[in-house]
């Protein structure tokens, strides 16, 4: 045998072994990965079932019927709605309401310090706004990421559907295949229904709780379809569509009033900007303005009035 017959099979002997160690050493790997990945499901499984059992419509099974015919809800509803829809597992509408307080209180106090009872009286409003603007915020950040994921969720059901499962199998199937937060939406509903909660109610209950017209259209389509019949993958297919559309013209809109949007930006910050770089390269001139509480309060009254007007004007639902 040849030197080069002797060198290739030494090299194919050496590649397979390395072939075979990191096939055995990705057995082992992947099966601890596969028992960490099925303990996580089994523990997001059980915290979704957790919190369906507390959920309100084992009390009263029809409440949701009820509200679908009821005026606007309540204030304290409203307000425990944006709480549920921020994501924020751990708030509730009284720790949110000490926030407030606590944030009140300390912005009333330097307020006070600073600018006297004028100072004491913006920071009381603004400390007493300022936890739900950051919940406002997480739930404006929820609702648009949950928006994105609907098209590919609708798909995903549908191709289920495709496949001879129930609808209940897909809306599993989205719970295990898709990410936070349309998986821990549609595992809650899954949930309720496994513990004999009516699916009318529950498919009431995401629609509520999500607060997204998509979804909203997604419930009233299936209900319909459940009393009809009716091709329920091609339903889905073309929900699926109506939302991909629906998003690209939200993200034509965001582009759009991007320039208004950043404008309002700089001619909000402008102001308060001005006054510190005053205040720190020529303190006496500053003197005056500060001197005269009611000259900043009035700047910061006008200034919210602009900024709701801006808002106002470069965001809208469709």
């Amino acid at each position: 045998m040849s030197g080069l017959s002797v060198s290739l099979l030494v090299f194919f002997a050496v590649v397979l072994l390395i072939m075979g160690g990191f096939s055995v050493f990705m057995d082992l790997v992947g099966r601890d990965q596969s028992r960490i990945s099925d303990r996580l499901n089994d523990e997001f499984r059980a915290k979704q079932r957790e919190r369906a059992k507390k959920t309100s419509l084992f009390k009263d099974i029809g409440k949701i019927a009820a509200e679908a015919q009821a005026n606007e809800p309540g204030i304290s509803e409203r307000f425990e709605t944006m709480i549920e829809q921020s994501g924020l597992e751990n708030l509730t509408p009284p720790k949110l309401l000490t926030l407030c307080i606590i944030c009140s209180a300390v912005l009333t106090v330097v307020g006070f310090v600073v600018f006297k009872f004028i100072g004491a009286g913006v920071g009381l409003l603004m400390g007493a706004y300022l936890p739900v603007f950051y919940v406002k915020f997480k739930r404006r950040q929820r609702i648009d990421l949950l928006r994105s994921q609907l098209s590919d969720t609708f798909d995903l059901m549908g191709r289920v559907i495709r496949a001879g499962q129930t609808m209940t199998q897909a809306m599993q199937a989205v719970t295990d295949e898709m990410l936070p937060p349309v998986a821990i939406e549609f595992a809650l509903c899954y949930e309720q229904m496994n513990l004999g909660i009516p699916p009318e109610a529950a498919l009431r209950d995401l629609a509520r709780r999500t607060g997204i017209i998509e979804l909203q259209i997604f419930v009233m389509a299936l209900l319909i379809q459940r009393q009809t019949g009716g091709n329920l993958a091609e339903m889905l297919d073309n929900i699926s569509a109506v939302v991909r559309q629906r998003f690209k013209i939200l993200g034509q809109i965001q582009s759009l009033t991007a320039e208004g949007r950043m404008q309002a930006s700089i001619l909000l910050l402008l102001p308060p900007s001005m006054m510190v770089m005053i205040m720190v390269m020529n303190p006496t001139y500053a003197a005056g303005l500060t001197s005269r509480p009611i000259l900043i309060a009035a700047m910061l009254f006008f200034e919210f009035l602009g900024w709701l007007w801006i808002r106002k004007i470069v965001n809208f639902d469709f």
